[in-house]
């Protein structure tokens, strides 16, 4: 008899967050909850405006403990008797002695509600109203809403979806991603960019190899001017199949597009996310040291460059080698189909259509660097930039497409991104379940970030800052935004430099190597599975190609670290 072999199949992203969910509850159970407290800073912008950013203070933190309920009471007595602190705290003073006075003990969420907040009561009275003998944890119930029995893990899609505002995750990046699949399912039904890509590829025999470092450098460059992350993901609907056609793959597509954005990112000697923020909440000149990272930037896109090269002439020779060469079938039968039919001529109205995408993602590029755009604008310049080629297809009587069959293109746009914008709300899913990244809310994750800056303080110098890069990786593959690890780590990371004998500036270039790179790999950023999604990609097969890239990144951060140490980089 043949006995068949069941060949491992990696894990779908779904399960793959599922499994990060599940493990982050359980780390609830062991690890307490901790807070800081927290206060506005003020720093220089890039463009030498002022910026504000809520930041946690040093030696501020404190786990979370039952709290003393007699002792309470005779704080908030003592505090009745201070006007002035009342009057600074906006404490509701007439609302206040009712609430001393009931029997049952007073909780923190009672005070909440009279304005006083519990960083406030923490300044007036310190540890003295908490039982510090017990330190609690914050775990999520197994199921429940914020509003019903309090947060549980197996609603963290949800919860998860509906969370933060319209400028950011994950709502934000939700409804930007629906709106591009929309407006790039019309353009791609006009045939514009099919046309596009079988005439260059008619016109570029031999010389196609070329493209790809041009496009590398520059969507490099962008990464390192102004932080382009989400920006990169309409990109992707044309940069995926334009590889595929050249004999590549999907996955150099996301490589010379969002990887080399946020090589760039990671290099950046002027990024208003991400150098700023840091440099700022560390007590550094605005864009400081930019000649050490001008040149950081150069050299580390072009060995980057340089890898991708390597393996992109290795798919070219054998195409079925690509992790991605199952999905890729997706693009190969689409230009299949079309060759089978008739050549399709790459006619004036064609042409139209590409000069309007063109001139609207130059127009976005503008918007984000001058102008100030963010999502919301984002969103809207696409859907017009979908429109403008609705317009033009039925101007041109492209394909001979009618109004409905436009609706429909965008229907169906939208539907291809819908499972991409469910795994942005899992991803932010996971901090829900560790209790939020906010720096001034009890959570699991400011005692794992405090016990971090612990263990870092009495280290050799030179290992201390190769610490610092390790953990500053390891903790965006939870946190992405750049600016919000900025805010949760350099505050305790600054102060900890000088202790460990290491410059601030070399604090900050850890910080934004191990933010940067890790970017590219971790499965919690929702502008990464955006363009994987928009390259028709599975992380699994992303992370077979990019674990290897990660190692390579790593091994420059490392060198530059040695070489800023060596160097004495201020």
């Amino acid at each position: 008899m043949e006995t068949r072999k069941r060949r491992f199949q990696t894990p779908h992203t779904y399960v793959i967050i599922f499994g990060i969910i599940v493990l982050a509850w359980l780390i609830t159970f062991m690890v307490p909850a901790g807070k800081y407290t927290t206060h506005t800073l003020n720093y220089q912008g890039s463009n030498g405006e002022t910026l504000t950013r809520q930041v946690l203070e040093q030696d501020s933190f404190r786990y979370m403990h039952p709290l003393k309920p007699t002792v309470l009471k005779q704080e908030l007595q003592k505090l009745l008797k201070q006007e002035d602190k009342l009057q600074a705290f906006e404490v509701d003073a007439e609302a206040l002695p009712l609430l001393i006075q009931q029997s049952q003990p007073i909780s923190l969420t009672d005070l909440a509600d009279l304005g006083l907040e519990e960083s406030e009561l923490y300044e007036f009275s310190g540890d003295k109203i908490y039982d510090t003998s017990q330190r609690l944890h914050k775990t999520a119930t197994i199921w429940g809403t914020p509003d019903h029995g309090g947060f549980g893990f197996l609603n963290y899609i949800f919860e998860g979806l509906v969370t933060g505002d319209r400028y950011g995750s994950a709502i934000g990046i939700v409804a930007l991603l629906l709106v591009v699949g929309g407006a790039f399912g019309i353009i791609m039904k006009t045939g514009a960019i099919d046309a596009g890509i079988y005439a260059f590829v008619q016109k570029a025999q031999g010389k196609e190899f070329m493209a790809l470092p041009l496009i590398f450098f520059m969507f490099s460059f962008a990464g390192a001017t102004f932080g382009a992350s989400e920006q990169v993901i309409p990109f992707l609907m044309i940069m995926a199949p334009f590889c595929v056609a050249l004999g590549y793959d999907s996955i150099t597509a996301v490589t010379i597009t969002f990887g080399a954005s946020q090589i760039g990112n990671a290099c950046s000697w002027m990024s208003p996310f991400s150098i700023a923020i840091a440099q700022g909440i560390a007590g550094l000149p605005a864009l400081s040291g930019a000649g050490f990272r001008i040149a950081m930037w150069i050299l580390i896109t072009t060995a980057s460059c340089l890898f991708m090269l390597r393996y992109a002439r290795k798919i070219k020779q054998d195409p079925k080698s690509s992790p991605s060469y199952h999905t890729d079938q997706y693009f190969r039968q689409h230009q299949a189909s079309s060759d089978q039919q008739e050549v399709q001529a790459f006619t004036v109205g064609h042409k139209a259509v590409l000069a309007e995408l063109l001139l609207g993602l130059g127009w976005i590029v503008y918007g984000v660097m001058k102008l100030g755009f963010s999502i919301p604008e984002l969103a809207s310049q696409f859907f017009l930039i979908g429109l403008g080629a609705g317009i033009i297809a039925l101007i041109f009587k492209l394909d001979q497409l009618s109004v409905n069959d436009l609706a429909l293109a965008f229907k169906d746009g939208i539907a291809d991104l819908a499972p991409t914008a469910v795994v942005v709300g899992m991803a932010k899913g996971i901090l829900l379940v560790l209790g939020g990244s906010e720096a001034g809310e009890f959570s699991s994750l400011n005692t794992i970030l405090f016990s971090v800056g612990n263990l870092l303080s009495g280290v050799p110098s030179i290992f201390g800052a190769y610490a610092m890069y390790i953990f500053q990786s390891l903790f965006n593959l939870i946190v992405t935004s750049n600016s919000g690890q900025a805010a949760l780590t350099m505050p305790i990371m600054a102060p900890l430099a000088d202790i460990v004998g290491i410059s601030r500036q070399v604090a900050v270039l850890a910080f934004q190597l191990g933010s940067g790179f890790v970017d590219a790999f971790t499965p919690v950023s929702a502008s990464l599975v955006g363009c994987l999604a928009a390259a028709r990609v599975d992380w699994s097969d992303w992370a077979k190609f990019q674990i290897k890239m990660q190692g390579f990144l790593f091994a420059l951060g490392i060198l530059f670290i040695t070489i800023a140490m060596m160097i004495s980089y201020q």
